[in-house]
């Protein structure tokens, strides 16, 4: 087998045919995974706009895998982090990867990941902690979801219902739109999130330019294969809950949503998820993706999981060794009982990782 490395703009028409072949129905259908999403994200000038990769495995010259990574001086990372919610790579079921060789072929000394996919094959032996991903199947329909909920013993959907009604009758007529083209209400879902980034001391991840740029393109984009659609919920006519999805054909990603806080005491956020599911079930979507995050509406919704972990792959280097030990330092952190200290090495590994993603700062890792 051969390896190819190539910009992820130079990427020829026959591969990404290859690419979304290999892609499928199945788990690595994810919109995080596609071709059209690395060169998206490309585009968008940030720290990928030229250092957006892509290894090509080939066998006779036919692709049988796909890893896009951003690719710095010594080490490597997903392409879009920190806004790239799964990472993996896409492969021919029957390919067999030497992990360390892609590491090589990028020329560097490290591949970092945070939410690698484990149904991808290839790298879950590099994993070194692990989480779940909530999703909502949506293949037998949505009645026949909302009565595996109701089976389940959650009244999420009934507790929604009853909150819409509640804030048509105090708030005004209620009206959900989907695949929304309103500029001010996609600026409105912005403030909301920056907002909520500043009261609940989150890094701002849309404090940097090329975020909102990368969102901003997506939002404009007509291509059914990778497009942002924006969800809204308006109560008396006032904007009172967004949600912008990152959409395939068969999956809607649930990425960005916020609500009037004013209004937070209807759920509107929740009730208009409610609304996006019975769209994305009319339209024969397969799922709605949560993402990670074991929020209560996650868990409440979520009819099904998926395993996602955070590692590394490397060849023998410093670089290498030096991400070792910090995973030594949290796993012993971890493994101590000091409560919340305990959490510590993890959170500001990740801190890091989202920083260094952003573009804001250069370690050893960059």
């Amino acid at each position: 087998m051969s390896i190819d490395l190539v910009p992820a703009l130079d990427l020829g028409a026959d591969d990404i045919d290859a690419w979304t072949r290999l892609q499928g129905q199945g788990p690595l259908s994810s919109p995080f995974l596609s071709p059209q999403w690395v060169q998206a994200v490309a585009r968008a000038g940030g720290p990928d706009a030229g250092r957006a990769k892509v290894a090509i495995v080939r066998d006779g010259g036919q692709a049988k895998a796909f890893l896009a990574a951003r690719v710095g001086r010594v080490t490597a990372m997903p392409v879009g982090a920190p806004l790239c919610d799964y990472q993996g790579l896409v492969a021919d079921a029957d390919a067999e990867i030497d992990c360390r060789r892609l590491v090589g072929a990028f020329g560097v000394q490290r591949l970092d990941f945070t939410s690698l996919m484990l149904d991808a094959p290839g790298l879950a032996g590099c994993v070194r902690g692990r989480a779940a991903s909530h999703v909502i199947d949506l293949r037998r329909g949505y009645d026949a979801y909302a009565a595996d909920r109701q089976a389940a013993g959650t009244d999420v959907l009934k507790d929604c219902a009853k909150k819409r009604r509640k804030l048509e009758r105090e708030q005004g007529e209620v009206v959900f739109t989907a695949e929304s083209l309103a500029v001010e209400d996609f600026d409105q879902l912005l403030d909301w999130k920056r907002s909520q980034y500043a009261e609940t001391g989150q890094t701002d991840v849309l404090a940097c330019d090329w975020p909102p740029r990368l969102l901003r393109s997506l939002f404009r984009s007509e291509d059914p294969a990778l497009r942002g659609v924006l969800f809204t919920l308006h109560a008396g006519g006032k904007l009172a809950a967004a949600h912008f999805a990152l959409c395939t054909p068969t999956i809607a990603h649930a990425w960005f949503i916020a609500h009037d806080d004013a209004l937070q005491r209807y759920s509107p956020g929740v009730v208009l998820i409610t609304e996006v599911l019975r769209w994305a079930a009319g339209r024969g979507m397969a799922e709605v993706d949560l993402g990670p995050g074991d929020y209560r509406f996650k868990l409440s919704l979520a009819n099904a999981q998926r395993s996602i972990g955070h590692g590394f792959v490397g060849r023998f280097s410093a670089a290498t060794l030096m991400r070792g030990a910090e995973y030594q330092v949290r796993r012993a952190a971890e493994a101590l009982p000091l409560g919340r200290f305990s959490a510590l090495p993890g959170k500001a590994m990740r801190r890091l990782d989202l920083w260094r993603g952003l573009g804001q700062t250069t370690s050893a890792g960059s």
